[in-house]
Order: C-alpha cells, then structure tokens, then sequence
C-alpha cells in the first residue's frame, strides 16, 4: 500500500510539474508568436473584429519602415558595435582575473574575491548617475583643454561601462568552474614546459568553454536589452542602441496609430537574442551545471 501510495504520489507531483511547465512555455510561446505575426500585418488588420487573426500576407513594408523612417537599422549597428566590444573587453579582463583568484592564494586575494562578490549585490540603475556626472565632468574639462569632449556619446565608453558593471558576475561565474579542475592538468602542463600563460591560454580556458558560452550569452543579453544607462550616456541620436530607439518607436508609432511597424521593431530587438540562444543552448545548459551556478 505505502508502495503504491508514493507511486502515485509521484505520479501526480509529475503531472503538476509537466502542467507547470508547459503553461510557463505557453506564457512565453504566445507572445512571441503574436509579435512575430504582428509584425508582417497591414495597419488595417489591426481595426478588424478578430485582432488574433493571422495576417492576410506578409507585409514587408513594416520592416523597410522600421530600418529606414525609424532609424532602426542605424540603432541596430549602434547596438552590435557596443555589445561586441562589451564583451571583448570583458572577456579579456574577466577570463584571466577569474583564473588567478580560483587557482592561485596570494596576499589580498580574498579581499579581491570579497570585493567582487559584494559587487553582485549592487544594482547598476542605483549608479548610472555618479557614473553620467563622472564622465560629464571629464568631458567639461575636455572642452577647456581641447574644445571637444570624448566620454559621452562615445561607444568604446558605454562597452567600458557594460563590461565594468558586468565583471562581478562573470568572474564569479567562471571562477566557479576553474576551481572544479584539477591542478593534475596544471602539472602536466608544467612538467612539459608551459608557463603560467600557455597553460591559461591552451589548457584551461578550452576546458573552460561550456563557462564562457554561458557568460557571453548571459551578457549579450544583458548588453543587447540594457536601457537606462544607454539612454543616460548616448544622447545623440546618431549612437543610440536599439532599446532607446524601440522606446522612441514605442511613443512615435501610438501617437500615429502605427502598430505594423512598432512590431516590426520589437522583432528587430528579439531575433538576434533568439537565433543566439537556440545555437547555443546546449553549451548554455552545461555551462550552468558545471559553472558558478551549480549549488
């Protein structure tokens, strides 16, 4: 009886999860489908009886819309430049810190790997305005000096600010995996004549690569859809990223009561974050369960 009792028990307790489960893939499946088919409606369609109808055809004249009359093809390039460089820099910076605090005691270390883990727990919006007043300042003595600013409306200073904000995170992240290696490797590598930076670069980062995967889409994400501080430091109209631009898209295209093309743009922001993750999600997945992540 008490065998029978615990099989159904979970039995039922799968049921549950399955329900969960496929209610949350629903949740996230609708409205993707919807914008995606939104996007390629006539602006008639929309003022009809049944607005989940499927679209008539496929009216490419949102999308034209949305790259030229919106500027979200000039947004998009803004977005791919700063992201890019968001993560070069970040990686570059992160890989071989994460290294030596996992691997190697020295004096200060753990005060190091305190002072990243407490950077986790401070949210980037509280400080995008000592970070604007920071470089708005270097800028005003800039303009004294030499006539022209450079940190404000500058790409290469949003990926530094991105990568900055990100760091916390990703050396924690990977520093979780390095410590899962053995240091038989590390002796290997020594015993045939590698130095510590050969032995970084050619044994343990290739190990590394399920945690890196996971780190690059984790921050593309974040860089991809960061808001606030985009909107805070690239003023100009020519450097905006795709999330202010969308926002811009989001007021113009109510106002004018044009949803083909507002869609169209919500489609431009989504398609690169989802064509990203379906070819990497397998890396994705075991980068989780062997990386920082794992319990």
């Amino acid at each position: 009886m008490k065998k029978k009792k615990e099989l159904s028990l979970n039995t039922l307790y799968r049921i549950f999860i399955y329900v969960v489960l496929l209610a949350l893939a629903i949740s996230i499946i609708v409205p993707v489908a919807w914008v995606f088919l939104a996007s390629i409606k006539e602006n008639s369609e929309f003022y009809g009886t049944n607005p989940w109808a499927l679209p008539k055809g496929f009216y490419f004249q949102n999308f034209i819309d949305a790259f030229e009359k919106a500027k979200m093809g000039e947004y998009l390039l803004n977005s791919v430049k700063i992201t890019v460089m968001a993560l070069i820099i970040l990686l570059v910076v992160a890989l071989p810190a994460a290294y030596v605090l996992a691997r190697y005691r020295f004096r200060c270390s753990k005060l190091l790997n305190v002072l990243f883990m407490g950077g986790l727990f401070i949210n980037v919006n509280y400080i995008v305005v000592p970070i604007f007043l920071m470089l708005n300042e270097g800028d005003a003595f800039l303009r004294k000096m030499t006539g022209s600013g450079f940190f404000l409306n500058n790409s290469f200073i949003t990926a530094l600010v991105y990568a900055s904000t990100a760091l916390p995170f990703t050396i924690y992240l990977l520093s979780g995996f390095f410590v899962t290696i053995p240091r038989d490797y590390e002796e290997a590598a020594h015993v045939d004549g590698a130095g510590y930076f050969r032995t970084m670069i050619q044994i343990m980062m290739p190990m590394a690569l399920p945690s890196i995967i996971t780190v690059i889409l984790f921050n593309f994400l974040s860089f991809w859809n960061e808001y606030i501080i985009a909107m805070t430091l690239l003023t100009r109209d020519e450097s905006k990223t795709l999330p202010v631009g969308l926002m811009q898209l989001t007021q113009a295209q109510r106002a004018a009561a044009n949803y083909g093309r507002l869609y169209a743009g919500l489609v431009v922001v989504m398609l690169p974050t989802l064509i990203l993750y379906i070819l990497v999600q397998k890396k994705l997945t075991q980068g989780m369960s062997l990386g920082g992540l794992k319990g």
